[in-house]
């Protein structure tokens, strides 16, 4: 995806796109499309269902419901094109078995993560972050959480590695072990965000999810960019973004023809030369006709596998949905295993996630390079997007997101939003 920008705010916009849909890498494909990508002109098979009942993600995600992208959507007032539904589940893998996430005080004396002693510390530790207001220092009992590391914190409450792995990984959601030495006042805050966000539907995660799968998230977008007099072109080949003489963009060049412009905002794939690589992602998609097995039997659901617990150096994520949310025909589901590849081979590296499966219908293999923009956008006017990462929530996608954006105006987003404008419905 490219964006040609000829004036921001109040300006015209031209998005243009090489393929025939919305969404670059973070479209939905149907089971056709699914089919052609990963196993080329064989159709796929009838017991399968019909094609048009699949949205497969590519970047299959979560929405934290209290999180930086619901707010941005209510700001954008896209909210009005899109339906979603809470995620029933949110584990963590400890010890070889799947968990349910402890997320308040109550639900720690609940949990079979910890034992009796542990789960007194955990739930003292859970009483401390959920009382803390970083605007009000009675709550927080004499400690600067700007300073003291979030290792240091945790020490004063003797919690043992296992608690503090699924603290970390699963509450925090940091993707790796760096969070002990920083600041404990972004762990505090991320554990906030994610009790907060699962008492909003009283659900079982702190998660939401649009009906029809993550594709319609570029789609609502593009219809809230044409009401505001946005053009799009779909389906144009070898788009090529042209530099004057001082080396600021001008135009971007499609068959034949120049939209000139004053600002660029595209993906890494439009400006290879302007971009470096950081990793890749390794990820498995399943197509399955049960859910996860030890998820209480979750339609849609969340597992973090910890690295400690794989002895890896990132974590890995199991992502799974079904026919609830309208991704998949009646009676099948959905599922993908996701992680930072540390090898070149990614069905052995994704094992540990995919054995929590069970029985798979069909079993599809990507793997693909991230990378990050090194250009100086005030020197050449382009505005490169950093690549997806493997995480199945958004929040480090936003943060990007909302990064550029500031970059490109020279604004920041207000979003201190009335959350009741996106709701997820119960039952569908």
């Amino acid at each position: 995806m490219v964006v040609v920008v000829a004036c921001v705010r109040g300006g015209i916009v031209l998005h243009m796109d090489r393929n025939d849909y919305y969404g670059g890498d973070s479209t939905s494909l149907n089971l056709n499309q699914l089919w052609k990508r990963f196993r080329g002109e064989d159709k796929p098979p009838a017991h399968l269902g019909a094609s048009r009942d699949y949205n497969v993600d590519m970047v299959p995600k979560f929405m934290m419901a209290n999180g930086t992208l619901v707010r941005t959507l209510i700001h954008t007032d896209v909210t009005k094109y899109l339906s979603f539904k809470a995620v029933d589940g949110s584990y963590v893998f400890s010890k070889g078995k799947i968990h349910k996430v402890p997320a308040t005080d109550m639900e720690a004396l609940k949990s079979p993560l910890m034992g009796l002693f542990e789960k007194r510390r955990a739930r003292n530790f859970f009483i401390y972050v959920q009382d803390y207001d970083e605007a009000d220092p009675k709550t927080h009992q004499g400690l600067d959480l700007t300073t003291m590391t979030t290792r240091e914190l945790i020490a004063k409450y003797g919690l043992s590695d296992d608690t503090v792995d699924f603290i970390g990984h699963a509450l925090a959601l940091h993707r790796d072990d760096r969070y002990l030495n920083e600041p404990a006042i972004d762990t505090v805050k991320r554990m906030k965000l994610y009790a907060e966000s699962l008492a909003r539907f009283q659900g079982g995660s702190p998660y939401i999810y649009p009906l029809y799968g993550l594709g319609e998230l570029p789609q609502g977008f593009a219809r809230l960019s044409a009401v505001y007099g946005g053009t799009y072109m779909l389906n144009k080949p070898d788009c090529k973004v042209e530099f004057d003489m001082e080396g600021k963009v001008c135009g971007v060049t499609s068959e034949g023809e120049t939209a000139k412009c004053k600002k660029v905002v595209c993906d890494p794939s439009y400006l290879p030369n302007k971009v470096r690589k950081i990793g890749k992602v390794a990820r498995a998609i399943a197509i399955m006709s049960h859910p996860i097995a030890n998820t209480n039997d979750s339609h849609s659901v969340q597992i973090i596998l910890p690295q400690k617990q794989l002895g890896r150096k990132s974590d890995m994520y199991v992502f799974g949905c079904s026919y609830t949310h309208n991704v998949a025909p009646k009676g099948k589901f959905i599922a993908f295993v996701s992680t930072e590849a540390e090898t070149d081979h990614p069905e052995s590296e994704l094992k540990p996630g995919i054995d929590l499966l069970g029985q798979v219908d069909e079993l599809f293999f990507d793997i693909y390079d991230r990378y990050e923009p090194v250009n100086e956008p005030s020197l050449d006017n382009c505005f490169v997007s950093t690549s997806y990462d493997a995480t199945t929530h958004f929040e480090t996608t936003v943060t990007d997101v909302l990064n550029m954006y500031t970059l490109i105006t020279g604004k920041t987003v207000d979003l201190s939003v009335d959350l009741s404008a996106a709701s997820a419905a119960e039952e569908y």
